[in-house]
């Protein structure tokens, strides 16, 4: 029986749609058998809206045919089970959907393991030895099996396609060279070849640097995660010694600090360890595109080659390295001066300095300052919404009724006493204090106006410089006239240029020590930046010269 099974037609005992042995097998009117759950399921999916076919022989039907099972081929191929078949229709020779079959093989095909460049042929292994034999192949160019070998075929020529052109961008054969593609710029497709396996050299050299560089940084933030700890650990340790000195009065306060010491060493060890997986992820994608550009190197078939090049190669995001350099911070350190200046100043400053300390806490920030944004929807992504406080506003200056607009005005107005409005200049701040990362814009009409920052304990009357934007160590302003612009800080004057419009931007950093001016129309034109070192929050502040000069803070959000 086991040679009988040897020798039997596998095509007899095997369905040729899933290409496994009968099951339930049935035999349909032109002859041939099929599992009788696989012919049902092709003749509902596919011969919908046909007339019912034969899978194998393409025979039709007028009507669908009724399907019995073939009890004498069922019990055939048990009986061939039991004695021990292979599922001859499982061997993994036959070419399946999904395989370049021969094209040499009648009947049922067995898998190509060649492709001829030449003969535009898949060949199995049988079929591929006169390759081997006859010195007529020798110069035939074997590469691993193709489906679509017609498209190495001029459509027009009916020719070999071996050349490349660089002005159609496409592949020709050498009769089109003397037809429509006569004095283009062409070269061979070998030739083509080895200039982009240069080039596939060079962005592989790309990637490793690129590589090299974002282990570098990924050790450099390994660094800052032990320096964030270590400080934050002492930093504990020595506020819990200074605390206890305060016994009883200030033991509550300890407790608040060292919760928030340790609430924002945990925020910022977050944030470089999230920055630390992204480096890694991105390490991870290079090292797979070294791959996949390793892999393409080796494609024998120039035309794949060539076709998959430029998808392969395409490299995203920034070529160069996020460039992390660890700056020296005192990290938490700064807490415990001021826990210091609270423990020498006892209960009567204790209020005072609270706030302070509890700021100093949550500014801790140990990354280095981002890259200013490059366009204007960069800026609008740290927009602040502000707010002018009628408390500090001058007599003559009116504020709208949202707070976002200040006109000067010859009336005074009727605003109560209060110590923070300033009194020796038609001058304004807002209300919220600005730290971290800002934008805003200010929209002037009419003549000139002064659009400033200040640190809120500017003075607000008194000596004429003291309380001046611009012109104290205290506040820093960009004079915006009619037809020109300058910048006062500590009462020195700088000359900027630049095409006055009536709108500009400003954008801080805080903990970067940043501060520049544009100028915004259709496009944002940089005017004056700053880098210096702010010691406390910063209020936007706005300074009138004219009876009916207005400015305004626009919603940007």
């Amino acid at each position: 029986m086991e040679q009988k099974a040897d020798e039997l037609n596998q095509d007899s005992i095997s369905c040729t749609i899933c290409l496994d042995l009968l099951k339930d097998p049935v035999t349909i009117p032109c002859g041939h058998s099929y599992c009788m759950s696989c012919i049902k399921a092709h003749w509902d999916e596919v011969d919908r809206e046909k007339p019912h076919s034969c899978p194998h022989c393409g025979h039709t039907f007028g009507h669908r045919p009724v399907l019995k099972k073939n009890n004498m081929l069922a019990a055939l191929v048990e009986e061939l089970k039991k004695a021990g078949l292979r599922k001859v229709a499982g061997d993994h020779s036959y070419a399946g959907p999904e395989d370049v079959s021969c094209d040499v093989c009648s009947g049922r095909k067995l898998k190509a393991v060649k492709s001829c460049l030449v003969c535009l042929a898949s060949y199995c292994e049988k079929d591929l030895q006169l390759h081997f034999e006859s010195p007529a192949f020798e110069k035939h160019k074997l590469v691993e099996p193709c489906m679509d070998l017609r498209e190495n075929i001029c459509s027009l020529h009916d020719e070999v396609m071996k050349i490349f052109c660089h002005t159609d961008e496409k592949f020709i054969c050498y009769l089109c060279l003397m037809d429509e593609h006569k004095g283009h710029e062409t070269v061979s497709v070998t030739a083509e070849r080895a200039e982009k396996q240069k080039e596939l050299q060079v962005r592989r050299q790309q990637i490793q640097q690129r590589i090299q560089d974002k282990e570098e940084d990924v050790a450099l933030l390994q660094q800052e995660v032990e320096g964030i700890n270590v400080s934050a650990d002492k930093t504990v340790e020595d506020n819990e010694k200074i605390f206890h000195q305060l016994v009883h009065l200030i033991h509550k306060r300890s407790s608040d600090v060292k919760q928030q010491v340790r609430s924002q060493q945990e925020t910022e060890v977050r944030r470089v360890k999230e920055l630390q997986e992204k480096l890694e992820q991105e390490i991870t994608e290079l090292k797979r595109k070294d791959a996949e550009l390793e892999q393409l190197s080796h494609t024998e078939d120039h035309k794949q080659f060539l076709h998959n090049y430029p998808s392969v190669s395409a490299l995203s995001g920034s070529p160069h390295s996020s460039s992390i350099n660890v700056r020296p911070l005192r990290y938490f350190e700064d807490v415990t001066e001021a826990v210091s200046e609270l423990r020498d100043k006892l209960q009567d400053v204790l209020r005072d300095s609270w706030t302070n300390i509890s700021l100093r806490v949550a500014e801790v920030d140990v990354l280095l300052p981002q890259p200013e944004p490059r366009s204007r929807a960069g800026f609008l992504k740290f927009s602040q919404d502000i707010t002018l406080d009628e408390n500090t506003a001058h007599a003559h200056l009116l504020l709208s009724e949202d707070k976002t607009k200040a006109t000067y005005m010859k009336e005074e107005q009727s605003y109560p006493h209060h110590p923070d409005r300033f009194t020796a200049w038609h001058q304004v701040l807002n209300r919220e204090r600005l730290t971290g990362r800002c934008y805003w814009e200010v929209e002037s009409k009419r003549g000139g106006v002064r659009v400033a920052v200040t640190y809120k304990n500017i003075k607000r009357a008194g000596r004429l410089n003291e309380c001046l934007l611009g012109c104290n160590d205290r506040s820093w302003a960009l004079c915006c006239d009619r037809n020109s612009y300058t910048f006062w800080h500590n009462n020195v004057k700088t000359p900027v240029s630049g095409f006055c419009t009536s709108r500009v931007g400003v954008y801080l950093d805080h903990r970067a020590g940043v501060l520049s001016f544009y100028s915004v129309s259709e496009t944002m034109t940089p005017l004056h930046r700053i880098q210096t070192t702010f010691t406390q929050p910063l209020y936007a502040g706005l300074l009138f010269y004219s009876d009916g000069d207005t400015a305004e803070f626009v919603h940007l959000k």
